[in-house]
């Protein structure tokens, strides 16, 4: 036995406390109880009292029977009340269920089953679809109102969220989980079968990633940071942790538009924000009216679709600065970033516009990325030609897939997590997305399952075969264009087919343009997607001048 396994120097409470990013509160708490810690509206909330109102929340949730694993799901917009969740659910040992905003009743009635959540606290505005989610449940959850006086709504629940909270202990005492595996967090993602799943977060996951974004970013002590990156994705990329962890601000959107964004940022100097490619058209295309003068640099990180050169050149030209970072739900959001060097600097704007529309390396504090064959499982030549699958492997990598442990082995085959994202390698170790393979359409930063679409559309008596593909877009960076086969003799149109999905689908996952013909098949019968892929980018798609 080595001299360094005796009992004496195992671990213990002195040297060894479980991760777990709720411990970003206490110590912020501690130290910095004056500083701001909220700005929505006229609203200003000091570390102390969001420490006091996280603590009372997770005090009146276990007064009411719930604590460790049971699911609190809720559905709100970026507001205060999101950022104490992300804080106050995990403090007994709750697993937060944040929720797309932007989904449908019935999907929302299936994660809150799936994920057997016992409460939901649901913000008025959206109590129209939550009261509709919750008729479809033979066994509800406690629902609690968040009632926003900016944004009046129906009220659905047994309690409101402000009566909750007096209700609850602001001295409340808490502890980190004794075991850091234990689950933090479940977000739900697209899958290729057209049901989301259920990702499973870790406290350890999400406390190393919170850090990583301090890394990354190379981001100093009391940021002030701008919501308008959705915090149902991923926990918000982990940043609500982040934001804690160095005592920074956090300024929050209802809904992010050009004016307000220019606002925030004139008014609060704010100096970090996140969002999809639609956020930075929003700010690149503004107009003189939506826009206002700030003298610093804003640090915006994005991910999804690369941004086009002309929105980048158009919005670092207004003061912001752009970092490209990629990952999925299952590795915490962000797990991969187009690392800068500073001899890029000198390049023109298009050479730098290239350079960051890679996906790049990994972060500093995930393990290993690399591009794999997927079939012989051998990393692809560096050549930044051949096409393989990402692969990550490390610590903020999923738990795994709720109650999906077939899905979950094949996530994880040969010790890898296998993105289903075909990329190349450059010389250099970056690597750089070519295709998706599978099969999900990223739109305005939400993940659209294009299986799911194509079988909505092939619901319609007329419709023989339907395949959705990604449709290059501006301002959504990509938006689903459905390929339409028609049995014979069958006629439908364009407006036929979207106003039969506008019944069936969320606003966002419907296609914006219908093109009909048929369709590329293999002798077997498959559709060919990778060509309707390069179709769907012409100006008209022609499926007649499929083979031009």
């Amino acid at each position: 036995m080595s001299i360094y396994e005796g009992s004496e120097l195992a671990k213990n409470a002195a040297n060894h406390v479980a991760l777990s990013p709720v411990s970003t509160l206490s110590r912020t708490a501690l130290v910095h109880p004056e500083r701001t810690a909220v700005i929505y509206g006229e609203l200003r909330r000091t570390w102390g009292e969001v420490d006091a109102r996280c603590r009372r929340l997770a005090s009146a949730l276990a007064q009411r029977g719930i604590g460790k694993g049971d699911t609190v799901a809720l559905l709100a917009p970026n507001i205060p009340e999101a950022l104490e969740c992300a804080l106050g659910v995990p403090m007994i040992g709750a697993v937060l269920n944040a929720n797309n905003t932007r989904l449908d009743a019935g999907t929302i009635a299936y994660i809150l089953e799936h994920g057997d959540a016992k409460a939901l606290l649901v913000d008025t505005e959206l109590s129209g679809i939550a009261k509709d989610a919750v008729a479809q449940l033979d066994s509800p959850p406690l629902v609690i109102d968040i009632c926003d006086p900016t944004t009046p709504g129906e009220r659905i629940g047994s309690v409101e969220y402000e009566d909750l909270l007096a209700e609850g202990d602001p001295q409340f005492e808490f502890s980190p989980p004794q075991d850091e595996w234990d689950t933090l967090s479940l977000n739900y993602t697209s899958g290729t079968t057209g049901r989301p799943k259920g990702v499973v977060y870790s406290h350890r996951g999400a406390y190393i990633n919170a850090v990583n974004n301090t890394i990354t970013w190379a981001m100093p002590h009391f940021p002030v940071y701008l919501w308008t990156l959705p915090m149902f994705h991923c926990n918000g990329w982990c940043f609500p942790w982040t934001i804690t962890l160095l005592a920074g601000t956090h300024v929050f959107l209802r809904a992010p538009r050009a004016k307000p964004i220019f606002d925030a940022i004139a008014d609060h100097k704010v100096t970090h924000m996140c969002g999809a490619p639609i956020i930075m058209s929003l700010i690149s295309d503004a107009t003189s009216e939506e826009t206002r003068a700030f003298d610093h640099t804003v640090e915006f990180m994005t991910a999804a679709a690369p941004p086009p050169a002309s929105v980048i050149a158009g919005i670092e030209g207004k003061g912001f600065h752009i970092t490209h970072v990629y990952g999925l739900t299952e590795v915490y959001g962000p797990a991969v970033v187009c690392a800068w060097k500073p001899e890029w600097d000198a390049l023109p704007v298009a050479d730098r516009a290239r350079k960051k529309a890679r996906q790049g390396v990994p972060y500093e504090l995930q393990e290993d990325v690399q591009v794999l064959d997927p079939e012989t499982g051998k990393a692809v030549p560096r050549d930044g030609q051949t096409q393989g699958e990402i692969v990550f492997r490390g610590n903020i990598i999923m738990k795994g897939y709720l109650k999906s442990p077939e899905q979950t082995a094949k996530a994880f085959k040969d010790g890898w997590f296998w993105s289903g994202d075909l990329a190349v390698q450059h010389p250099d170790g970056y690597v750089e997305i070519r295709d998706r393979a599978k099969d999900i359409i990223i739109s305005g930063g939400e993940n659209i399952s294009s299986i799911e679409v194509e079988n909505v559309i092939v619901e319609m008596e007329a419709v023989a075969f339907a395949a959705v593909v990604a449709r290059p877009d501006d301002k959504w960076g990509e938006v689903p264009c459905a390929f339409v086969e028609l049995k014979p003799g069958a006629e439908l149109t364009q407006d036929d087919v979207i106003e039969h999905c506008r019944s069936k689908l969320a606003g966002y996952m419907r296609p914006k343009l219908v093109v009909q013909g048929m369709l590329p098949k293999t002798s077997t019968g498959k559709i060919l997607k990778h060509l309707l892929r390069d179709l769907a980018k012409a100006e008209a798609p022609d499926l007649e001048n499929l083979g031009d």
